[in-house]
């Protein structure tokens, strides 16, 4: 904290002034750690960005959300002025200070499905609680499908003209 020096002009009952008085006293701002000076609030879907893309990070993820999902989502895609949907797959319920989450993932052919998973599980907590400092509870992991090495994606690239 600051020393602020206050001056004080202070006139007797005959309208003279007295001399200026000097004096130097603390200012207090607010009261205790400014950290806990109000409350932050996230949106399940900022938890739900986070969590699809530190998904989408893991080796052997080959898309999130269920067919349908990945349909509408490459449609979007699709339209002019559209983006691309990170948070396709993921369900977040966030809370006070926890969270939980569902996320719906395709592996790619040949990976351990159960090393994944926790590959997942593991690299969605670290991000959640190190950017959000929520507590996450629970990663619930559904494998909707398994991409073949000789399937077309359902998301080709866009074509050029």
């Amino acid at each position: 904290m600051t020393d602020m020096t206050e001056r004080n002009r202070t006139q007797d009952p005959d309208g003279e002034r007295e001399p200026v008085q000097t004096r130097k006293t603390p200012i207090k701002r607010g009261g205790g750690d400014p950290a806990s000076r109000g409350r932050t609030t996230i949106a399940d879907g900022v938890v739900e960005k986070i969590a699809g893309l530190a998904a989408r990070d893991v080796l052997g993820v080959h898309a999130m959300g269920s067919g349908l999902s990945r349909t509408f989502g490459a449609v979007r895609d699709r339209v002019p002025g559209g983006t691309k949907s990170v948070s396709r797959g993921v369900k977040a319920e966030v809370g006070e200070v926890q969270t939980a989450l569902d996320l719906e993932i395709v592996v790619d052919y040949g990976v351990s499905i159960a090393d994944v998973a926790r590959a997942v599980r593991e690299n969605v907590i670290a991000a959640v609680e190190r950017m959000t400092g929520l507590e996450v509870v629970e990663v619930n992991i559904a494998v909707s499908d398994v991409k073949l090495p000789d399937e077309e994606d359902e998301e080709p690239e866009p074509r050029l003209q």
